[in-house]
């Protein structure tokens, strides 16, 4: 079903890393850093990125629920034991401690200020810790509304459980919200289980659809939603 056939939201949410926030980029910077400290190793970043996204996911899904710093960092020692790579605390702190001084792509604070502008609540839902994300909250110019973790809920995307306590926490239901998003891992494959739009921010990074979902709408950039939109009738 087309967005323009469907009733304008009352919310906006987005993901944050890989959305608004360059995660890509930010990651690849802090893996290469770790890596320029083991010397000669023989393993590249993408090596190292890959295994590490792997062991963070499988940990992500275990319960009892842990911080994503926790999570994060036994990811990084795994991956790196893995490739027979010495792990340090020290390496786990630059991967973590970085997270916060990433950046928003250039075109999403202007973004979010029209939309801002155009009335809607703009909401971010992000598998991360609270003190780990006001930083890049910080980068936003005060158009974010409000900010959910998984912290917050106990669970991590793509489970039902973060998106219904977002839900909750704004009184709203999935009906009056449409999610703005760059996972199709985690977000799509949450959109697919609960039902809510979705638009996919498709920044050409390697991520492919899933093979039983497609979202509502497709924009290579955050400031491509305003056309949607507009088509849509909503702005």
């Amino acid at each position: 079903m087309k967005l323009k056939q469907t009733s304008r939201p009352i919310w906006l949410t987005f993901d944050c890393y890989g959305t608004l926030i360059q995660w890509d980029e930010g990651l690849r910077a802090a893996v290469s850093t770790i890596l320029a400290k083991q010397g000669e190793s023989g393993t590249d970043v993408d090596e190292l990125i890959e295994v590490y996204d792997r062991h963070e996911h499988h940990l992500e899904q275990l319960t009892p629920h842990r911080s994503f710093r926790e999570v994060a960092g036994d990811g990084l020692r795994l991956a790196m034991t893995e490739l027979g790579l010495p792990a340090q605390a020290s390496d786990i702190e630059v991967l973590t401690g970085s997270i916060s001084a990433m950046p928003p792509f250039p075109e999403v604070v202007a973004t979010l200020r029209a939309l801002k502008d155009a009335g809607f609540n703009l909401c971010i839902v992000s598998n991360t810790d609270d003190d780990i994300i006001a930083g890049n909250v910080a980068q936003l110019d005060e158009c974010i509304d409000r900010v959910i973790t998984a912290q917050q809920a106990g669970a991590y995307k793509p489970s039902p459980v973060i998106f219904n306590h977002a839900y909750r926490a704004r009184g709203v239901g999935k009906d009056d919200v449409v999610h703005i998003c760059a996972s199709p891992h985690l977000d799509h494959a949450a959109a697919r289980e609960i039902g809510f739009r979705c638009i996919w921010i498709n920044r050409r990074t390697g991520r492919t659809l899933l093979p039983d979902y497609v979202p509502d709408a497709i924009v290579p950039t955050l400031d491509k939603v305003l056309d949607v939109f507009r088509e849509s009738g909503w702005i």
